[in-house]
């Protein structure tokens, strides 16, 4: 072992035993990464410079993987996306400041609105996906 691995290695395993932050095995673990990755995403709020911002990214990472695997995206419309989100993290219109007020937020989802670009940059970085996933790609 290297002795920059030397030295990671024992910082890592206590940082894992202790948040339980790595890899994502079990839909339990799953759910706790999704917590801690909402707390994040509010504390960070869009700030890279942020402490705890390399965190989010790894997190998201983890979060991105695990949803990857178990919940593939079929070719579903921005608004059917932004609906099981919603339900996936337990929001409310209310809850989506990425798009704007809550009654912009149920033009978006009765389709009176589509998302500006504005809005799915925000919703990207929050949720941790690709920017593509909240575009329509010729879906009715």
């Amino acid at each position: 072992m290297g002795a920059v691995l030397k030295k990671i290695d024992p910082a890592w395993r206590e940082f894992e035993r202790s948040t339980h932050v790595g890899p994502i095995k079990t839909r339990a673990h799953y759910d706790q990464m999704v917590e801690v990755l909402d707390a994040l995403i509010e504390e960070v709020n869009g700030r890279r410079s942020h402490p705890l911002a390399g965190l989010l990214y790894i997190i998201g990472e983890f979060v991105r993987d695990y949803d990857e695997r178990h919940f593939p995206v079929k070719d579903i419309s921005a608004i059917d996306m932004l609906v099981s989100l919603m339900e996936a993290h337990k929001l409310r219109q209310a809850d989506l400041p990425e798009i704007g007020a809550q009654s912009v937020v149920s033009a978006v989802l009765s389709g009176k609105r589509m998302l500006n670009a504005r809005q799915i940059a925000r919703l990207s970085q929050r949720f941790g996906l690709p920017a593509d996933v909240f575009l329509d790609k010729g879906i009715p």
